[in-house]
Order: structure tokens, then C-alpha cells, then sequence
């Protein structure tokens, strides 16, 4: 009787001590945390191109210990559980495009999607994610969440070095200072008319030769993209929406090996605090990144 008693007493002692922890816990975490989550697309392209997963997670680790904020990475070109959705704040894909874009390669993903843009969730599409096709209603979609899109025969993709030497007063530029990087830079893209609410974050002016190119595919060149030479073009915007959501699109993330420049780094953790509606802080967001880092979790492919 004795033993049963004790045990009782322990049981009952361990239960209140891991209601109290349980409690601690909540009360330690902040009230008006925010979760973001980023979906990393299938493995595409040779190595050191297109490293989504190791893109991802590079992102992840730069923004790990950021007050407030949760980020979980879900590979695979979407994620396996939606009911990962229900609680977010913010949606990042990084990822292929076109009809194999993972919002639109699965049934009832664009209407998903859809459904968190109503209730003001955050949206960012990073390089080949910002492609849908040119027929079909997913360009007015990706316009209303994001202000603008890639579209097949409209908008080019020549590999180039984009030189940004001037940025606009916005949380997302904040820190960031001049730099020229060459990536697969995408443009002119197809933005909502006039441009309505969409502000322009990197600018640059394509060369003369980079207009008459090649492009990575179709090679062209258009002539509509070689008559407007010396025209600035944009290869990162934003829009804040009338749901309260905020949408950013950015052009450049072909070449794993961008993530090492600081700059380049700092505009796109900049954006994801703010598609999540956590303060920009004045300087951007501060990280380094290793060789070791930028070299982990790359896809197995091939070289060429």
C-alpha cells in the first residue's frame, strides 16, 4: 500500500512538473512569433546550378536564432504535409517553373496557395519559380500575389553580370550595398498594368550584348528585347497587397556559389523577415557564410 501511494505521489508530482514546464515554454515564446516556410524544388540542372535544397537550407542556417521567427525547409517541390500551411505567416519557393512550378504541378496547390493569400500570408518566388506559363490563368494569379511573373517569349534569360549600384528606401534594402554578380537574370517581366503597387528593388541596365544574346532558351534573340537597349530593367520588386500580405519576386539564384556574396545574401534574408512581417533591422540581416556551409548539402548530379 505504502509502494502504491509513493507511486501515486511521484506520478502525480512528475505530471504537475511537465504541466509546468509546458507553460514555462509557451510563456517564453513570443506572442507574435511568425513561421515561415520555404519549399525547395526537386533537384535540376547540372551541379552548382539550380542546388534548391542546399539553397534552402544555406537560408535557413543565416536566419537561424532570429527573434521570433520559425523556418522550416521541406524539400521535393512541395510539402508533405499541407497541414504545415495552416499556421504560417510566410511561403517562399525556391524552385523550376513553368508547368512543372510546384503551385501548379499538383491539383488544388494554386487554390491552396490562394487561400493563404486571402488571409494575408506572405509570398516569395525565387528564380525559375517566378516562370508560369504563358496561357492559362496562372499569370494573373502570380501578378496578384507578387505583382509580376516570367513569361515565355515575353520576358528573356541571358546569363549576365548585373551591376546594382543604387536601391531604393525599403526594410528589404536596408544594409545592403552596391554589388555586381553574374547570374541567370531575368527580364523584362510581365508586371500587373503600370505597375500598379509594385515597387522596384534591384535595377540594372542589360548590356547591348546581352540583349542580342544568346539567352539560355529559346537562344533568340527578340527583337522586342534588342529594341529597348539602354532601358534599366528590374530583376527583384515587391508589393504589398490589399490583404495585408506582401509578395516579393527575385529573378537570380542560378549559380549556387551567389549565396557566398554578402550582398546578394543580405537582400533575400532581408526579404524573407519581411514577407514575414518581422522588423528589417537598420544594418539587413548580418551573416557569414563558409566554404564548408556553401559546399554542404548539394543534390548528386552531374557536373555538366
Amino acid at each position: 500500500m505504502e509502494n502504491l501511494t509513493t507511486r501515486r505521489k511521484f506520478i502525480g508530482n512528475t505530471s504537475m512538473a511537465l504541466a509546468a514546464g509546458s507553460l514555462l515554454a509557451r510563456a517564453q515564446s513570443p506572442a507574435n512569433s511568425k513561421k515561415l516556410v520555404i519549399i525547395a524544388g526537386k533537384p535540376s540542372h547540372p551541379a552548382g546550378m539550380h542546388e534548391f535544397n542546399a539553397g534552402c537550407l544555406l537560408l535557413q542556417q543565416c536566419l537561424k536564432g532570429t527573434p521570433g521567427l520559425e523556418v522550416s525547409v521541406h524539400p521535393g517541390h512541395w510539402v508533405k504535409e499541407e497541414s504545415v500551411f495552416d499556421d504560417a505567416d510566410a511561403v517562399m519557393i525556391f524552385s523550376d517553373g513553368g508547368d512543372g512550378h510546384p503551385v501548379l504541378s499538383g491539383e488544388g496547390r494554386s487554390e491552396k496557395i490562394q487561400k493563404l493569400v486571402n488571409r494575408g500570408v506572405g509570398v516569395m518566388m525565387t528564380h525559375y519559380a517566378v516562370e508560369v506559363p504563358k496561357t492559362g490563368p496562372s499569370g494573373d494569379l502570380f501578378r496578384e500575389w507578387i505583382g509580376g511573373c516570367y513569361e515565355n517569349a515575353f520576358s528573356c534569360n541571358p546569363i549576365w553580370d548585373a551591376d546594382f549600384q543604387s536601391f531604393p528606401d525599403h526594410e528589404i534594402t536596408r544594409g545592403v550595398k552596391p554589388f555586381a554578380i553574374k547570374d541567370e537574370w531575368y527580364f523584362p517581366m510581365r508586371f500587373r498594368p503600370e505597375m500598379k503597387d509594385v515597387k522596384s528593388l534591384l535595377v540594372a541596365t542589360p548590356s547591348d550584348e546581352t540583349r542580342d544574346g544568346p539567352y539560355v532558351y529559346p537562344q533568340g534573340p527578340y527583337p522586342h528585347i534588342q529594341a529597348e537597349k539602354g532601358r534599366a530593367e528590374t530583376m527583384m520588386w515587391c508589393v504589398e497587397r490589399p490583404d495585408g500580405g506582401r509578395g516579393v519576386g527575385f529573378t537570380g539564384g542560378h549559380f549556387h556559389a551567389n549565396w557566398g556574396n554578402e550582398e546578394f545574401r543580405k537582400i533575400i534574408l532581408n526579404s524573407l523577415l519581411w514577407i514575414s512581417k518581422i522588423p528589417v533591422p537598420a544594418t539587413g540581416v548580418v551573416s557569414s557564410v563558409s566554404a564548408e556551409q556553401l559546399g554542404a548539402n548539394l543534390d548528386q548530379k552531374s557536373a555538366g
